[in-house]
This record gives C-alpha cells, structure tokens and sequence, in this order.
C-alpha cells in the first residue's frame, strides 16, 4: 500500500534494484508513465592522437527522469545522466494501441569519464527505432532479451525492459506483453506411424466335398483355323504445344498527394516564441517517398544565439532541423533523419547545408515546390515553406526574402507586360510615321 502511495506524490524517481533502473513519471500527481530497465551504450570517438577509441558504459545510477514528458497523444520517457548525457524514446498513442517512435542519445565528448581524451569535447546525437507496436492500452511492455541499436558510431544495447506508457488510472498494469524474442519457440513432434493388422481368430473348417470321378473322353475332331492376325497402322498424332505464358502486368505506384501544411514553434523557457516554421514535407529515401503528417509530429527543440534546433518526430521518421547563423545570415545547416521503410531503418545526415538562407531579422520563404537532394540515398520536398529560426519578434514572421522560384513566377508577367508594352510602342511609332509621310505628300500635290 505504501509504495503504491509514493507513485502519486513523487515525479521521476529513481530506485536502482537488482534488475534494471526504475522510473515512475507522474503527471498532475498520478502515475502516466513506468519504465524499469538495463541499458549499455557502446560509443566510437576520436581521440587527441587521431586514434580511434571505444567507450563501454551503462545507464549510471544517477540517471533522472525529470524532463519526461505524458501527453494525451504523445510522451516521452527522458533519463538525464552523468556529465551531460541524456537518453529519451518517444512514444505515440494510436486508438487503442500504443508504440515506440524514436530512441534519441545525446552524448558529450566533453565528458573525461567517458571519453577521455577525446578530441572534440561537442555533445553529439546518434537516433535509432525501437521495435515496440502495437502495444494494448494499459498493458505493459516486457523483453528480457537484448535489443541492439546500431546508430553510426555508437551501439545501444537493452534488456530486462518493463516500459508502460499512457497509464490511465494512475497504477501499472499486470497485463504483460511480451516481446517476439521472449516468446517461447514451439516445435512440433511427429508421431511414429502404427500399421495395425487384424487377425480373424477363428477358423472355419474345411467342409469340401468330393463328387465321384465320372469323365468321358470325347474323339479327337479339334481343326486349327489359319493364323490371320493383322496389326494396325500407328496412327497416334501428337498435338502441338499450345502452352500460353501470362504476360505480366505492372501495377502503377500510386501519386502521394501534397503533404498538408504543419504550422511549427518553438519557445524560451518562459514562453516566448523563438522559432517558427510552415512547411509541407515529403522526403525520399531508397526509391521510396512518403509525407510527413504535421497533426501526428511531436515538436521539439531549442533556441540559441548562434544555433537553433527543430526536431519533428511521428511514427514512422524522426527530422533533425538544425539553424545556424554568422551574425549577418542564417541558414539550414544540419539535417538528420531516421525513417522507417518498407526496406527497413535508415538514419541519415548532412552536416554541411547550406540551405534557406536569409537575413538575420528576416524570414525565408518559397512558396513553390522545391526538391533538395541531401545525400545520394536521400532527397526533401518542401512545398510552402516559411521559417524563421533567429530574430522572432512577437510571435510572427518577420519580412520574408523569397527563394529564386518565387521570384522567376513574378518574371513571367513582367517580361510579358514588358513585351506588349513594346509592341504598343513600335505600332503607334509606325501609324505616326506613316501618318507624316501621307501628310507631306498632300502638301507636294499642291
């Protein structure tokens, strides 16, 4: 009774038992999110000497889970720990269903514990998936068996995982739903095959009875008639073969429509808009394409003096923006995605874009479709972008540059008007002309 009292008085405790770490979220006193669980990371970097190292460790005991967050649609589970590490899986409620999104680790190569030596000392993000769907409400998730994550330069390792999100009542269920690895493999034993014979146990005796012999031989009058055996002629004909292949039909890959228009901000911790963005996203990966929908999108991120983040994370892909600026411009820097296919899970990046750029103070718009190939596997589409990442001022863009597209749309006319303008020109040049000539000839007529 007593430790089902502490889940609705204390948020983001941490009680390291013999089995995992445990986190208990709390949301307006009760209990909206539980996770009990071991995790392992296994990091590649870089050190002073330009030798590649290894660092191995484990989720600390020091580990928090303060930032957590438990929305009606969407909650994460945020564990803080160590010299400015932080891990996070993001969840997302779907009817009766819940599933894991994205798994986020935020490592800082500063950290000497960890990475000693390390050459760069900036904290750096590696995103991987986490295959939890399907999930019932108010079950709980459980695999005591390891699930790796590969993300880059780093290896996330988890077991004896216990993780219940979108607790309604405020208390952990008992309902327990395991992961495909737990589940126990049946096999399936053939029965040997039994031949059974039945044997009649009884007999009946032998009652034949003899009739007296009393044959009579007949005189020998047998004549053999001539052998006039005729064989037919083979006729059988063999028909052609008329085997018909099926030509084999195409089916066409159906047009995605145009992404709907997500309307994006992000504020200061006390509440100030310091980044807004609108844009329609599709992005194409592996020959593949599929539209971000904004109404499914958990946004996130920061605001700095010289950087600014915007994460949008939905159910099937994860999208890192990341704003930079050199005190007269701003630009589209960074971009990672990690995405979902139908092929399986990519984690891709470019940390060397430049892309949106505009004056500090200003907004950047284009309102036509743009495509933007960011490495060789990955390409974005954007369709009525508008983002302002530095410079917001009550809330609301600020004067907007337009991309080259935009401004070629308003070209068109103006050449056009430009040429009819002309053409009025040379006609009333040539009336007036004509008109003088005509006129100086009535006067040499006189």
């Amino acid at each position: 009774m007593m430790s089902r009292c502490l889940f609705f008085f204390v948020f983001g405790i941490v009680i390291q038992l013999s089995h995992g770490i445990e986190f208990n979220v709390t949301k307006d006193g009760k209990l909206c999110l539980y996770a009990n669980l071991e995790l392992t990371f296994s990091v590649t970097y870089e050190d002073l000497d330009n030798q590649t190292q290894t660092a191995v460790f484990a989720l600390t005991d020091d580990a928090n889970s303060t930032k957590s967050t438990c929305d009606a649609k969407n909650s994460m589970l945020m564990l803080n720990f160590g010299e400015g590490h932080a891990f996070s899986i993001t969840f997302s409620k779907i009817e009766e269903v819940y599933e894991a999104d994205v798994v986020t680790f935020t490592y800082n190569l500063g950290d000497p514990v960890h990475f000693p030596n390390s050459k760069s000392k900036e904290p750096t993000v590696a995103r991987g998936l986490l295959d939890i769907k399907n999930i019932g409400m108010d079950t709980c998730y459980s695999c005591k068996s390891e699930d790796l994550i590969e993300s880059g330069d780093v290896n996330m390792t988890l077991w004896d995982v216990q993780i219940q999100a979108f607790i309604s009542d405020g208390n952990k269920s008992s309902e327990i739903s395991s992961c495909p690895a737990d589940e126990p493999i049946s096999s399936t034993t053939a029965a040997p095959n039994a031949t059974t014979t039945t044997v009649p146990t009884t007999l009946a005796p032998n009652t034949t009875t003899l009739a007296p012999n009393t044959t009579t031989l007949a005189p020998n009058t047998t004549t053999l008639a001539p052998n006039t055996t005729t064989l037919a002629p083979n006729t059988t004909t063999l028909a052609p073969n008329t085997t018909t292949m099926p030509v084999p039909t195409t089916t066409p890959v159906p047009t995605l429509p145009v992404p709907s228009t997500g309307n994006y901000s992000i504020r200061t911790e006390n509440g100030t808009v310091c980044l807004l963005a609108n844009f329609g996203l599709r992005i194409g990966i592996k020959g593949e394409e599929m539209n971000l929908d904004p109404n499914m999108a958990n946004v996130s991120g920061s605001c700095g003096v010289n950087s600014s983040e915007l994460t949008l994370a939905s159910k099937k892909m994860t999208i890192r923006f990341t704003f930079t600026n050199d005190t007269k411009k701003f630009r589209l820097h960074d971009l990672n995605i990690s995405v979902s296919t139908s092929s399986g899970n990519f984690s891709v990046e470019n940390s060397s874009l430049n892309l949106w750029e505009a004056s500090i103070g200003s907004s950047y718009m284009c309102n036509k479709e743009q495509t933007f190939n960011i490495t060789d596997t990955l390409s974005i589409h954007t369709f009525s972008l508008h983002v302002q990442p530095f410079g917001v001022n009550k809330g609301v863009f600020s004067t907007a540059e337009e991309c080259l597209a935009d401004g070629e749309s308003f070209l068109v006319p103006i050449a056009v008007g430009v040429a009819l303008l002309v053409l009025i020109l040379i006609v009333l040049l040539a009336y007036f002309i004509g008109r003088r000539r005509s006129m100086a000839t009535g006067y040499q007529s006189f």
